[in-house]
């Protein structure tokens, strides 16, 4: 009988990140053979470490050795920049790997063990953008240790990656809370496989189903699970779908967000983190609309806390690769042949990488301070033409030639730029690299003013029973507050 072929593993970079992921492969003989590590330093080039050859340098792969095409390689060097990263990838490319997997970056891993399944697929902004800024995890949670914490839409992009990294900060409770029982299960049980494979540490992992529009709700579960910490990352925020659903953006949103500020500050939580959109300055959409809310519904919440407790929002930009997003929309065009769709050839948008966001959301929680109002620093927006080009050839394709791309006009809600902040929140920096701190310009008088109106038309209310789920009278509401909302009055 013909021996069924064992696929070969390469591992780029021969340093602690590469050794941790050679001693697990080796250990469990389930994820193929590990062949050898490819390193540019000529002092470990020619040496083996475990068994394992270390060949290189990295830019004369093909001539060191011929492979399989069948094989897989992983970057095992989460210090290095976007450039290098690019060049090791192009020269893997060219060797036709099957697979090529990357380690997430070292602010994820520096303080920790490296773990082959903490491994993923490369993506775009691993090349394009900026630099990630690295921070020691175990530095930065040091607050959560023995703390109990939970994260609102836990299942989303953001909150999983919360819960992924939190692993890591000795919280003795972790309270995965949302309103889409697949979303939760999938990541409860990740978290559960990464601790059974030694990441992190120890910590008991509870999801919670429920819904943050049961005002009665929030209030009681807050009080029962007694949590120290709030991250609130639930939203409903896909911009065009949430165009036609305005009631249910404003109702969930806003008026969630209020029931759980509210029960947090009654059962004396520590710290609440808000995760806020760009989206929220000069809102044109409803989305962004309900996040400018959220932001001032969160300075009047931290404006009523006590002394022993911090209320705050973290602003940033799109993440690269969350649900819902331009990369899996890219990819699944790609996987069916293209072509890839753009809004417009000069549309751009502020980018970073989900683990990256994640962890800078942590720093600010612990370093932050109540009616703190925090903004990451985005660097330079980017075009989504680059990104739908750099999919592309990430798969080896050429753009136009092969691949075509189709520009379809901006959608209802979306404009061609977006932007971090206003004229008057004065933005400065912080001691914390890439963590800017804001000037909060909530009103709390016309805030409740406006809530009182918009109360009825997402709450049934007996004596104004025409105004329930009124698209109409919603938008004459948010048009005179927000002037710069793309919405018609009238269309039902």
């Amino acid at each position: 009988m013909p021996q069924t072929y064992k696929k070969g593993i390469y591992i780029i970079g021969a340093g602690f990140a590469g050794r941790m992921l050679s001693e697990e492969i080796q250990k469990k003989k389930l994820f193929g053979q590990l062949i050898a590590f490819l390193d540019d330093n000529p002092e470990k080039i020619g040496k083996t470490i475990d068994g394992v050859p270390v060949l290189g340098p990295i830019a004369h792969f093909s001539s060191v050795l011929r492979h399989s095409s069948r094989d897989e390689a992983i970057i095992a060097i989460p210090s290095a920049p976007k450039e290098r990263i690019a060049e090791i990838y192009d020269v893997l490319a060219k060797a036709q790997f099957s697979r090529i997997r990357i380690l997430p970056s070292v602010s994820q891993i520096i303080d920790g063990d490296a773990h082959l399944i903490q491994t993923r697929e490369i993506n775009p902004l691993d090349i394009l953008g900026r630099n990630p800024v690295r921070i020691s995890l175990k530095e930065s949670l040091g607050y959560l240790r023995g703390k109990r914490v939970l994260i609102t839409g836990a299942g989303g992009s953001i909150g999983s990656e919360l819960a992924r990294q939190l692993l890591s900060g000795g919280a003795s409770r972790l309270y995965l809370f949302g309103h889409g029982e697949n979303s939760i299960y999938l990541i409860d049980k990740e978290l559960r496989i990464l601790q059974k494979e030694g990441v992190g540490e120890a910590a008991t992992i509870i999801p919670v189903i429920g819904e943050l529009k049961d005002r009665d709700y929030m209030f009681w579960i807050m009080k029962n699970l007694k949590c120290d910490v709030v991250f609130h990352c639930a939203a409903y925020k896909h911009v065009p779908l949430m165009e036609e659903n305005p009631v249910a953006v404003i109702e969930n949103n806003v008026f969630g967000t209020k029931n759980l500020l509210d029960a947090s500050l009654k059962a004396n939580v520590e710290r609440f983190v808000l995760i806020s959109t760009d989206k929220a300055v000069k809102p044109h959409c409803i989305y962004g609309a309900s996040k400018h809310l959220c932001e001032n519904l969160l300075i009047d919440a931290a404006k009523k806390a006590k002394k022993d407790q911090a209320f705050m929002f973290v602003r940033f930009g799109n993440v690269m690769g969350s649900r819902g997003s331009i990369l899996p929309l890219f990819s699944a065009q790609l996987a069916s042949g293209g072509p890839l769709t753009v809004t417009d050839p000069e549309v751009k948008r502020f980018f970073m990488t989900i683990p990256e966001a994640s962890s800078l959301v942590l720093q600010a929680g612990g370093v932050g301070k109540n009616e703190g109002a925090y903004l990451l620093d985005m660097g330079e927006a980017i075009k989504i033409l680059d990104i739908a080009e750099e999919v592309i050839r990430i798969q080896g394709y050429e753009p136009y030639k092969d691949v075509q791309i189709e520009f379809i006009g901006l959608r209802k809600g979306e404009r061609m730029e977006e932007f971090l902040w206003t004229d008057a929140e004065e933005p400065e920096k912080t001691k914390y690299e890439k963590l800017l701190s804001l000037k909060p310009v909530a009103k709390a008088n016309e805030l409740t003013k406006l809530l009182d109106l918009l109360e009825p038309i997402c709450m049934y209310k007996a004596d104004k029973p025409e105004l329930y789920r009124n698209q109409n009278a919603l938008y004459k509401i948010l048009k005179t507050h927000f002037q710069n909302l793309d919405i018609k009055i009238g269309v039902l």
